[in-house]
């Protein structure tokens, strides 16, 4: 994401050599080293509803709480759930309910067209696959994909293993050892046209069946599923609905994560910068969210 040139951050910050929050968590104290804001790995969605249950304004105010991540552990899982029943439909797929041992238990959405089928499977975050699980995975939807195309009258089947916020570096890979897996099990009669080596994707035909399988992680899934702005409309959405608006800031926080002021900094922005369905206090929560889904920021 370009935000335009940036300042060096802000002055100050934690001075000592080790933090702590002890006195509200019971947590012990760790490095200020090793506090930089990508090892958290907390989800953007998992942040966003925490924050309307906390009626927070400021980002300051939430990283008291990211910094012991075990609180928003076992939000993750509902959380993704939560913007899946809710965004899905929005961008016309329909919802496939949870059956155990069924032919679509893999898919959490779907998208018929005239002779396409669309199948998604969702994570709520990166890195949430073990080797077993990314086996399984590609072993089911070789082995279903005839199934789907025949339920839905379809030529063409393309699924998809979409991680919700996130990016292929931030991956550990286990999510491409799907394609490999697809890849591995495919009868002797499937002609493979689109590799999976190098690439997320692969492609092939079999029984007059065209399938594709292909692994799209944060901004690449919600492209995929809404266009290029898809993204940012759930960011806005969730800032509107989930952060108190708050007066223009006036003081310095001081950010115990080294690199927070960095990332929400917005003194390089134009002075005519304004992004009009949100108020000036919420433009750092952009920048916060936009965080989760980019490996950087550029000048």
């Amino acid at each position: 994401m370009n935000s335009g040139p940036r300042s060096a951050p802000h002055p100050g910050g934690i001075k000592s050599e080790r933090w702590a929050r002890s006195d509200r968590n019971g947590w012990a104290a760790s490095p200020e080293s090793a506090a930089k804001f990508q090892k958290f790995n907390t989800s953007p969605f998992v942040l966003m509803f925490y924050s309307k249950k906390q009626g927070y304004s400021r980002v300051s105010e939430i990283e008291g709480d990211i910094i012991p991540a075990k609180v928003f552990s076992s939000m993750e899982t509902s959380a993704g759930r939560m913007v899946e029943e809710v965004v899905l439909p929005v961008y016309g797929w329909e919802v496939v309910p949870s059956q155990m041992h069924s032919i679509e238990s893999l898919l959490d959405g779907r998208k018929s067209t005239a002779q396409d089928f669309l199948g998604v499977t969702l994570k709520s975050g990166p890195r949430c696959l073990n080797d077993e699980m990314a086996q399984n995975i590609g072993r089911d939807v070789a082995t279903h994909v005839p199934t789907w195309a025949a339920n839905h009258g379809a030529q063409k089947v393309d699924f998809t293993y979409g991680v919700l916020y996130g990016t292929k570096r931030l991956s550990n890979k286990k999510d491409w050892h799907i394609l490999r897996s697809i890849a591995e099990v495919l009868p002797a009669d499937a002609v493979v046209h689109t590799s999976h080596s190098g690439q997320w994707s692969i492609g092939y035909q079999r029984g007059g069946l065209d399938v594709t399988a292909t692994v799209r992680i944060g901004i690449d899934w919600w492209t995929y599923l809404g266009g290029a702005t898809a993204w940012i409309e759930v960011c806005l959405a969730l800032i509107r609905a989930c952060v108190v608006v708050a007066p223009p800031r006036t003081d310095v926080p001081q950010y115990a994560i080294s690199d927070l002021a960095e990332i929400l900094d917005t003194s390089g922005l134009p002075a005519g910068f304004n992004v009009a369905i949100v108020q000036e206090s919420q433009i750092e929560w952009l920048l916060f969210l936009a965080r989760h889904f980019c490996d950087g920021f550029q000048d």
